[in-house]
């Protein structure tokens, strides 16, 4: 018995992968098995960097504070710990918003310190 080979289904996988790597470079594009290859990376540097992301945006709004409250004499750690102590609860990306765009209410915090 002869065997069955479905080239419809096989060209359909094919397809759609090829059109997951449109407007990439070289034969990542158009070539079967490197297009295939490289979405799939692409996929793993996408899972990796929405993890990565979450980190580097936590360390820029952690600088921002500390550039903002060494204006007022004061550390970050020592900022932090004083928030803590007087029960303000306010998470770092609205801290470093307040800091960069609206100093005058940055400044009557620390003052509340």
């Amino acid at each position: 018995m002869p065997r069955s080979v479905n080239v419809v289904t096989s060209h359909r996988k094919r397809r759609k992968f090829l059109r997951r790597t449109r407007g990439q470079f070289g034969r990542r594009k158009n070539v079967w098995t490197v297009a295939r290859n490289s979405w799939e990376k692409g996929q793993l540097y996408a899972y990796r960097d929405r993890r990565a992301k979450k980190r580097s945006f936590r360390a820029l709004w952690i600088t921002r504070i500390n550039a903002a409250v060494r204006q007022y004499g004061m550390s970050y750690s020592e900022f932090m710990g004083k928030l803590d102590k007087a029960n303000i609860r306010l998470n770092r990306k609205v801290l470093a918003d307040l800091a960069m765009n609206h100093p005058d209410a940055f400044k009557a915090l620390v003052d509340q310190l």
